[in-house]
């Protein structure tokens, strides 16, 4: 990934966007090619150096079966959005201002473990579900199932773990704009209901300053 250096995310921006992920690409080189699914993901930072990603796929996708060629990637996206030069205040100044888009994303990279374990598998499922299920009214819990459907939807799913090698990480959010068109973008967001990415150009800016 390119990576300027006013985009490079920090080792704590970087476990913020792991930790606080649901879904991300998992991208494996196999022997008909590159294969990729979109899965439910939850880090697990004791894991190794890097910590892991683990998820699970329906026993029926093929990618599980196909041995992974080196390195896998799973690509991890945080918010995103347009920017709109009419929020510039240099837009009035001179006019050299065109759109762009403003995200945060991570390629994780790692050696990706199989676990066709009914037991590894229960017990990520059991994580997974009071991770979004904690501070629900009403909750839902895996032992709210009968446990003959529970028993048979987890022989349905295989188990996956993306022990992390390394991440390439980028936060690009206004920070090599003038401070006047940071403030313009913050306020645009915000004028269209977008909090998240309102909060998170400010707080590149933050970082930026500290």
């Amino acid at each position: 990934m390119y990576v300027p250096a006013h985009f490079s995310a920090d080792d704590a921006e970087v476990r913020e966007l792991l930790a606080g992920c649901g879904a991300a690409d998992l991208v494996t080189a196999s022997p008909r090619g590159l294969v990729a699914t979109y899965l439910p993901v939850l880090y697990d930072p004791s894991v190794g150096e890097h910590g892991a990603m683990l998820a699970h796929v329906a026993r029926n996708n093929d990618q599980w079966r196909e041995p992974a060629a080196g390195e896998s990637l799973l690509i991890v996206h945080g918010p995103d959005a347009y920017v709109s030069p009419s929020w510039y205040a240099s837009k009035a100044e001179h006019g050299r201002v065109v759109p762009t888009w403003n995200y945060l994303t991570a390629h994780v990279y790692g050696h990706l473990v199989v676990h066709d374990d009914t037991a590894w598998v229960e017990s990520m499922v059991r994580r997974l579900t009071d991770r979004h299920e904690r501070g629900r009214a009403p909750s839902w819990a895996v032992d709210d199932a009968p446990p003959a459907f529970v028993a048979g939807q987890l022989r349905a799913i295989v188990g996956l773990e993306l022990r992390v090698t390394r991440v390439e990480a980028k936060a690009k959010m206004s920070q090599n704009r003038p401070e006047a068109d940071i403030a313009g973008v913050v306020a645009g967001y915000r004028a269209q209901g977008d909090t998240a990415m309102a909060d998170a150009v400010e707080a590149a800016k933050a970082r930026s300053e500290g």
